[in-house]
């Protein structure tokens, strides 16, 4: 199996428009680490990786290839929950028009 995981790096950086730089920031690094990652000289260790599923917004399964289930969302069902998180005012509406407010 072929590990990949810099060039996904590389494509979840380039969509969401963030230079290495922007990301390093993001994530506490250096911009050599994000190029050495994203040209597969090395790769980043479990932290980091938590770091740029956030900062890229991408869930692991993703940024890492695995697939462990077949639900696997839809790219508009991952906007919406990009849309949710990104307006918290807005969460307490939304699970209350969803029936699932107070759930958690």
């Amino acid at each position: 199996m072929k590990y990949e995981l810099g060039v996904r790096i590389r494509k979840c950086r380039t969509e969401r428009g963030l230079s290495q730089r922007e990301l390093a920031e993001r994530i506490g690094a250096s911009v050599s680490r994000v190029s050495n990652w994203e040209q597969g000289i090395n790769r980043p260790d479990a932290d980091i990786l938590v770091k740029l599923c956030y900062a890229l917004s991408v869930p692991p399964s993703e940024l890492l290839d695995v697939h462990l289930s077949g639900e696997e969302l839809t790219g508009q069902e991952r906007r919406i929950i990009e849309a949710y998180r990104s307006k918290p005012e807005l969460q307490g509406a939304v699970q209350i028009l969803l029936g699932v407010a107070g759930s958690e």
